[in-house]
C-alpha cells in the first residue's frame, strides 16, 4: 500500500535501518540546518549591502553639494552687494541668492533636482546671514547643547543625552570664520594671543570657544541654548524636577526675601532653576542682575541687567563682576542676582546679603550644600581678605539662608536633589538642616533612574517668618513618606 509514493533505494545504497544510514542522518540534518541559516541570513546581508550603497550615495551627494556650495559662495561674495544686505528683507534676499545660485549652476553645467536646489539655497542663505552649518541645529528646539570638536565632529545633546550629528564644517578655516562672525558681533575677539572667548548669540544662547594652538585637534565650540519660552515653576513641576510641595515652600522662601544660593554641577540646571525662582519676585521690586554672559531671563518689569567685560587688545578696559556688584550697591536695588559666583566678587555678594539687600540670589558650582559652604570659604580666602575662619563662617551663616541643590542624573534628567537651610553656628561649624531631598530607589533596565522626592520630617526654621509674610504652609508638607 502507498508503494507508488515510496522512494526507490538506489543499488548499493544502504537501507535506512542500517548503521551507516543512521550515521549519515545527522550529517544531512546539519547540512540542512546550515543551508536554512544561510538562506535566512541572505536577506539580512542583502539589506545591509543595500543600506551601505544608499549611505555611500548619500555621502557622495552631500560631498558634491558641499563642493558646489563652496564654489557658489565665492561667486556670491563677488556678486552680492554686501552693503545692501542689511536693509534687504529675508524674502528678497532669499530670492536673490536662489537666482545667483541657479545662474552659477547653469554656468557649471550642473543639474540638481528641486529638493537639492532648495537645500543648497538654504545652506547658502545660512552662510551669508546665519552661522552656516550650525543654523539648523540652533533652530531645532529639541537640542539643548551644541558641542563642536573640530570641523568634522559636532555633538548635540537631546533630553540630557549626547549624540554625534551628521553636520560638519568644510574645514578648520570655515569653522574659524563662523567663530569670528559670532564674537565680532558682540565686540569681542579671538586670535592666537587671546585663543578663547565667551559670548552671547542674538537669541541669548551662551557661546564659548577655544581655537588652536590651545585646541589641539581643531577649534572647540560650546553653545548652550536657551528656550524661547521661559520655563515657569509649573513647567518644572510637570517635568518632574521637583514637587508641588517643594514649589510652595520655594515660593514662600523667595517671597519672604530669603537669600538663596542655587548649587550644582555643570549642566545641572542652575540657571533654569534661578530663572524659575525669580518668577516669585514681586513686580514692585527693583532687581539688578550681574553676569559674565547675560543669560538670565527675569520676568519682572523693573530689571536692570549688567554684563562684565574682558580687557581689550591693550589689556585695558576690563570690567569684572566685582566692579558691577560694587556699582550696583549704589543703584538702589531691592534684590541683586549674580548669575554665577566664582571669584573675588563673593565677599561683596555676602556683604550685600548682610546689609539690607535681602532676597538676593546667585549660583555656585558644588556637589552638595556642605561643599557649597566650603567653596564660599575658599573664594573668600582667594579674594585676598585675611579673615579668621570663625568670622568668615559667621558672615556666611548670617548672609545665606537657603541652598537649593540641582543635579543632572545618569539618565540625563535634572532634579532638585536637596533643599537645605542654614540655621546658624554651633561653635565654629555652620549648622544646616535638610528640608527636602530626592531619594534614589533603583534603576530601570532602560537606564532610567527610579526615585522620589521626600520631606525629611524637619519643620522649616523659617516657618514663623513665612506666617508673618502671609504664607501659612501646612505642616503636612514636612511629613516624610514612609
Amino acid at each position: 500500500m502507498f508503494s507508488r509514493f515510496k522512494k526507490d533505494t538506489p543499488a548499493g545504497n544502504p537501507a535506512q535501518g542500517s548503521p551507516s544510514a543512521a550515521a549519515a542522518a545527522p550529517a544531512d540534518k546539519g547540512a540542512f540546518a546550515a543551508r536554512a541559516q544561510a538562506q535566512a541570513q541572505a536577506p539580512v546581508q542583502q539589506r545591509a549591502a543595500a543600506e551601505a550603497v544608499v549611505a555611500d550615495k548619500e555621502k557622495k551627494r552631500k560631498e558634491r553639494l558641499t563642493e558646489l556650495k563652496v564654489e557658489i559662495h565665492k561667486r556670491l561674495l563677488e556678486d552680492l552687494n554686501l552693503s545692501a544686505i542689511e536693509s534687504a528683507t529675508e524674502q528678497s534676499l532669499r530670492g536673490e541668492i536662489a537666482s545667483l545660485a541657479n545662474e552659477a549652476l547653469d554656468d557649471m553645467s550642473v543639474a540638481l533636482n528641486k529638493e537639492d536646489r532648495l537645500a543648497l539655497t538654504q545652506e547658502l542663505y545660512d552662510e551669508v546671514m546665519g552661522l552656516g552649518p550650525l543654523e539648523p541645529l540652533l533652530k531645532d528646539e529639541s537640542i539643548n547643547d551644541i558641542l563642536v570638536n573640530g570641523p568634522k565632529r559636532i555633538f548635540i545633546e537631546r533630553a540630557g543625552k549626547l549624540e554625534l550629528s551628521d553636520v560638519t564644517f568644510r574645514d578648520e578655516r570655515h569653522l574659524l570664520r563662523i567663530i569670528d562672525k559670532i564674537v565680532s558681533a558682540v565686540g569681542r575677539r579671538v586670535d592666537e594671543s587671546n585663543p578663547y572667548c565667551d559670548a552671547r548669540l542674538t537669541d541669548g544662547s551662551r557661546f564659548n570657544c577655544m581655537i588652536p594652538p590651545i585646541a589641539v585637534d581643531g577649534s572647540l565650540v560650546s553653545i548652550r541654548k536657551f528656550k524661547k519660552d521661559k520655563l515657569k515653576i509649573e513647567d518644572l513641576v510637570r517635568f518632574g524636577a521637583f514637587t508641588e510641595e517643594m514649589a510652595a515652600y520655594l515660593q514662600a522662601a523667595v517671597s519672604c526675601r530669603l537669600n538663596i544660593i542655587v548649587s550644582g554641577g555643570t549642566g545641572s540646571g542652575k540657571t533654569t532653576t534661578l530663572n524659575a525662582l525669580s518668577s516669585f519676585i514681586d513686580n514692585h521690586e527693583r532687581v539688578l542682575t550681574i553676569e559674565d554672559t547675560a543669560e538670565l531671563q527675569l520676568q519682572q518689569v523693573h530689571v536692570g541687567r549688567m554684563e562684565s567685560r574682558p580687557a581689550n587688545v591693550e589689556g585695558k578696559g576690563a570690567v569684572t563682576q566685582r566692579d558691577c556688584l560694587r556699582n550696583a550697591l549704589r543703584m538702589r536695588p531691592d534684590r541683586i542676582i549674580v548669575g554665577e559666583t566664582r571669584g573675588e566678587e563673593v565677599i561683596d555678594m555676602l556683604q550685600a546679603m548682610n546689609t539690607g539687600h535681602d532676597g538676593s540670589m546667585t549660583t555656585i558650582h558644588a556637589n552638595n550644600p556642605r561643599d557649597a559652604v566650603s567653596r564660599l570659604e575658599n573664594m573668600v580666602a582667594m579674594s585676598g581678605i585675611e579673615m579668621p575662619l570663625k568670622a568668615m563662617r559667621s558672615q556666611i551663616s548670617s548672609a545665606v539662608n537657603l541652598f537649593v541643590q540641582a543635579s543632572r542624573l545618569q539618565d540625563g534628567t535634572r532634579r532638585m536633589t536637596s533643599v537645605t537651610e542654614i540655621t546658624g553656628m554651633e561653635g565654629e561649624v555652620i549648622s544646616m538642616q535638610e528640608v527636602f531631598r530626592f531619594e534614589r530607589l533603583g534603576v530601570e533596565p532602560s537606564g532610567k533612574i527610579i526615585g522620589r522626592f521626600n520631606a525629611t520630617g524637619i519643620r522649616s526654621s523659617y516657618s514663623d517668618r513665612f506666617r508673618q509674610w502671609g504664607f501659612d504652609l501646612p505642616a503636612s508638607i514636612y511629613e516624610p513618606i514612609v
